[in-house]
């Protein structure tokens, strides 16, 4: 069984997929949000390190053999400004917090997820600073932007660069990023269109600010509840999904206004729940969610998580690269 680290764990969607291959076992986990923290200790039995990771001592750490690191995204994508490193808030720098854990502790392997942004940022200077930092330390890595569409059997059109470093030189070589497998799945896998939800996640008369209720019903006036449709508020306008799945989740899908992903059903128009939301991301049904936390903060949640049916497949390449005879 392989050890893993985990940081900014948020709630443990890399580890979720990473343990589903029966191959891996989490024995730390370091996410400064008291959210998140909860929803993972609420499915996996070890108690979250909630300090900023500036504060984390390597020698605290146990031993492991993998670094799992969602690290944060803001600093690397569109909705950040593209500030990369320079971000006022550290959160490009705290890439080098995981460097200063990875020179210390040298597991065998990493496994780093961001916005697929992440390469052209600042005409590649970004990326090549984190390249550097890999070469530095003698890890082997390779990256792939990877759909949860075409690689993770998910209805969602969900673009992220993920990137996988090994110590071992031949552990690199014998790593293979998973082949594209066909999308079998539908929204109906992931949103209940038969089914009567709480009354809250509806859409009525005078409920939200301007005319987004009726602009809603004229735009999904010609929607076929058997083969439905997701559908956004775009600030002024209603955009329709034509590929028929769900767009990239956000951290603010709960809220009422700009870029919410809808749905029209037999009991009218809604927003996602936020299960569906976890739905959407591959969790399966047996990740718990806090019965006593804000659907504001269960939306957020969901929307910074991962694929983890995409990093199931990466998982089981990197078992297959070093469990060798």
């Amino acid at each position: 069984m392989f050890k893993c680290a985990s940081f900014f764990a948020g709630v443990g969607g890399i580890d979720y997929g990473f343990e589903k291959t029966g191959a891996f076992k989490t024995v730390y986990a370091n996410e400064i949000d008291l959210y998140p923290a909860k929803t993972f200790e609420l499915n996996y039995n070890i108690k979250v390190d909630v300090r900023d990771i500036h504060d984390v001592r390597s020698d605290e750490i146990p031993d492991f053999d993998i670094m799992l690191a969602g690290f944060p995204c803001q600093a690397f994508s569109i909705a950040g400004y593209r500030k990369g490193f320079e971000d006022e808030k550290g959160r490009g720098e705290l890439f080098f917090e995981l460097t200063r854990i990875l020179e210390d502790k040298k597991p065998r392997m990493a496994l780093f997820e961001n916005v697929k942004n992440l390469v052209g940022h600042d005409n590649g200077n970004t990326f090549r600073v984190i390249c550097e930092q890999l070469d530095i330390l003698g890890y082997k890595y390779s990256y792939q932007v990877l759909n949860a569409m075409t690689y993770g059997n998910v209805a969602q059109n969900r673009e992220r660069i993920y990137i996988v470093a090994f110590r071992d030189e031949r552990d690199y070589e014998r790593f293979h990023w998973p082949l594209s497998i066909p999308l079998k799945k539908t929204v109906r896998d992931i949103i209940d269109f038969d089914s009567k939800v709480d009354e809250k996640y509806y859409y009525t008369p005078g409920k939200y600010k301007g005319d987004i209720y009726n602009a809603l019903v004229e735009a999904m006036k010609d929607d076929n509840i058997e083969d439905p449709a997701i559908y956004q508020w775009r600030r002024k306008y209603v955009r329709k999904n034509q590929s028929r799945v769900v767009p990239t989740l956000t951290a603010n899908q709960g809220e009422g206004g700009h870029n919410v992903c809808l749905v029209k059903t037999k009991y009218g128009i809604r927003k996602m729940t936020p299960r569906e939301c976890f739905n959407t991301q591959g969790f399966t049904k047996d990740f718990k969610l806090p019965s006593n936390m804000s659907d504001a903060r269960l939306y957020k949640q969901a929307g910074n998580s991962v694929c983890v049916s995409v990093i199931y497949r990466i998982a089981k390449e990197m078992v297959k690269a070093v469990n060798v005879d």
